[in-house]
């Protein structure tokens, strides 16, 4: 090992001062005094910057298209607080191109603190304490009452203690938590039916009902020996008065998409079980107002002991659910005054107001055209007739309920209860279906809906309906390769389209174990939702300026598509 001394220090050579010069002059140390000052300046100037020498927020918004020949430079910072407490902001840094005319600053992003725990199953147009100054005649004041301006809460509704991601389809038919729903009362009140029971940390939904306590399966099985549910042509059905929609639930497996709905009263939390079970319900009412629905939009009608007085008020109500259905749908009712001979004692009424009731529901329905196709053990069933041919003749000598004139029949959002007949769309002879015939499932959801092939909804034609199947085609495949748990099966149950129009949306996601919500604005420039009621899909009228008639937590995914373009103006 012979040769000079090593240029570096050791315990056996110390070195020269020669050795040291030749040691700062070796190229490798230069970049490490560099980084070493570069990093002392950008903490300082970081000290200073966050001890408020130079806060800001951003000056400048980002474009997200840029022209060729064009250099933006965009400068980005964090905002601080004098607490020196830094928070991240996840806010959107991109916008439209508009030369840096849109600006964010701290004082633009509006920060809403959490609601009292109180308010964990807050239903803004549906309060039950808020509802109590409404008028109480004909259960007005359980319909939507919306808060004034002065009286809404701007905070973000709490899920309440110890709530638990529910239990996934088809388990949450028949079971949800308690931490949930934590309301015991339909347990004791519904105890002999059947509705629902409550087992340690969770419900257990047995399928029953008032009128069917041997399950909703066995209920369905006797009302498909009177009438064909198999076959494809009933899709659609509304239930009034649904409870906890056990036969909505049990519908689904038969491919029978059912709409539920009751109001928010002495049954507490109903349709709360009803959506926590992952079935399709409102929060809804017949009273004064239109159903939220267009004409002609369910195969089929269902009250089961729902206590809604069909016979009363010049058969209003009776007049509405023909409004809703469809040329040649049925309307089926079980309870009383069903079978009253057997049930009357136990029903605490007198034999004589039980019969005076189905006369009431009796001659309403002759009045509305209907045919009774079947009274047979606790259901009866009427149905629709196809068209208004006869119906007019009719008129001649039965006046009562006369036809409407000049009214849009697809019409719900707040519009006032008539005692008149919708007339059904014009017909050659008595064989046609007013307003066209409906392929049946599962060729009714990708066939053209007699609405567009009639041309009677503004603008939409065919081509527009094939053009934008294609498009909802591409897109949800797309949406599908962002968010991979929507492929998932039974990642997502409950799903709201917020601005439907066609329902291209939901009719590309039929193959997978949910279901969605479609909803047409009512500030939508043309109504689409009889298109997708056509299709065989649910939806309702909504105004997004208003709170909807559903519980917190109702949806696992939400879909906006142009929404705010829609209340840009607002």
């Amino acid at each position: 090992m012979g040769g000079p001394s090593p240029p570096y220090y050791t315990p056996l050579s110390k070195p020269t001062a020669n050795a040291t010069t030749s040691y700062w002059r070796k190229p490798k140390i230069y970049p490490l005094a560099i980084v070493t000052i570069l990093c002392s300046l950008s903490y300082l100037y970081g000290v200073w910057q966050n001890g408020g020498g130079a806060t800001s927020g951003l000056g400048t918004t980002t474009s997200c298209v840029f022209s060729k020949n064009k250099t933006t430079t965009k400068t980005y910072s964090l905002s601080s607080t004098n607490s020196g407490d830094t928070q991240l902001d996840f806010a959107s840094h991109h916008s439209a191109d508009d030369g840096g005319a849109a600006t964010l600053s701290g004082e633009t992003i509006k920060k809403y603190p959490p609601c009292d725990i109180k308010y964990s199953e807050y239903t803004p147009c549906e309060d039950p304490k808020r509802s109590l100054k409404f008028d109480r005649d004909r259960l007005i004041y359980r319909e939507r009452h919306c808060p004034e301006k002065n009286e809404l809460h701007k905070c973000r509704v709490p899920a309440p203690h110890g709530y638990k991601s529910p239990f996934k389809w088809p388990l949450s038919r028949d079971l949800a938590w308690y931490a949930n729903v934590p309301h015991k009362e339909l347990t004791v009140e519904k105890a002999v039916q059947n509705w629902i029971r409550y087992e340690g940390d969770r419900f257990r939904f047995p399928g029953g009902g008032t009128m069917f306590p041997n399950g909703a399966d066995a209920y369905i099985d006797d009302i498909d020996k009177l009438i064909n549910l198999k076959d494809g042509s009933i899709r659609t059905a509304i239930d009034t008065g649904c409870g906890v929609a056990s036969w909505g639930a049990y519908l689904l497996s038969r491919n029978i998409l059912a709409m539920s709905f009751a109001p928010r009263d002495t049954h507490e939390a109903q349709v709360q079980f009803a959506l926590e079970r992952g079935v399709p319900a409102l929060i809804g009412v017949i009273a004064s107002k239109r159903l939220p629905y267009p004409s002609r939009a369910f195969d089929m009608a269902h009250c089961s002991r729902c206590l809604i007085p069909w016979g009363q008020y010049d058969g209003a109500y009776l007049i509405e659910v023909d409004r809703v259905l469809r040329p040649g749908g049925y309307w089926i009712l079980s309870g009383p005054p069903i079978r009253w001979r057997k049930y009357w004692k136990g029903w605490d009424r007198s034999r004589e107001d039980l019969n005076a009731e189905q006369m009431q529901i009796e001659n309403v329905t002759k009045s509305l055209c209907w045919k009774k196709l079947i009274e047979k053990d606790d259901i009866a069933i009427w149905q629709k007739p196809d068209n208004h041919l006869r119906c007019k003749k009719l008129r001649k000598i039965v006046k009562n309920p006369p036809f409407c004139l000049a009214q849009n029949p697809d019409k719900a959002w707040y519009t006032k209860l008539e005692t008149c007949l919708t007339p059904l769309p014009e017909v050659s002879n008595n064989e046609d279906v007013a307003g066209g015939e409906l392929e049946k499932w599962p060729k009714r959801l990708h066939a053209i809906p007699p609405r567009i092939s009639r041309g009677t909804i503004n603008g939409v034609t065919p081509e527009t309906f094939l053009k934008d199947s294609e498009l909802w085609k591409r897109r949800v495949s797309y949406y599908k390769t962002v968010n991979n748990q929507l492929g998932q099966v039974g990642r997502y149950r409950n799903i709201l389209d917020m601005n439907a129009f066609l329902g291209g949306f939901a009719a590309n996601l039929i193959e997978d174990p949910l279901w969605v919500m479609n909803i047409v604005p009512v500030e939508a420039k043309v109504n689409t939702l009889g298109a997708i009621y056509e299709r065989g899909l649910i939806g309702t009228y909504q105004s997004w300026c208003e709170a909807m008639s559903t519980y917190p937590r109702t949806y696992d995914l939400i879909h906006a598509d142009s929404v705010f373009t829609l209340y840009k103006d607002r």
